[in-house]
């Protein structure tokens, strides 16, 4: 199986950083895309950044554009979320998103992780 784990969230005062980190781990895989999504409590899972296997594409959504920034080490299985100037409505339980072919799965499929939550305080 493919596990995905976030690690780097925590209570940070609006205005700060935080990065945040997700990490492949299991059978051999392929990772085609990554993205992070954000869930507060109430509201439905939104998309908040993407980005493709090269690194070269990336995409957010308009809420943390400027703001936030994704990035990719293949070599570590790894995505990052850089989290800039944040804000009390960025609260949320961040969930790592891959879109991987593993060994024994018939195609790509989507992984996530268990999340890891953020919390902005004003």
């Amino acid at each position: 199986q493919v596990q995905l784990v976030e690690s780097g969230g925590g209570l940070v005062q609006a205005g700060g950083p935080l990065r945040l980190s997700c990490t492949a781990s299991g059978r051999p895989f392929s990772s085609y895309a990554m993205a992070w999504f954000r869930q507060a409590p109430g509201k439905e899972r939104e998309f908040v950044a993407g980005i493709s296997w090269s690194g070269g594409y990336t995409y957010y959504t308009d809420s943390v554009k400027g703001r936030f920034t994704i990035s990719r080490d293949n070599a570590k299985n790894t995505v990052y979320l850089q989290m800039n100037s944040l804000k009390p409505e960025d609260t949320a339980v961040y969930y790592c998103k891959g879109v991987i072919r593993a060994a024994g799965d018939s195609g790509p499929k989507d992984y996530w992780g268990q999340g890891t939550q953020v919390t902005v305080s004003s």
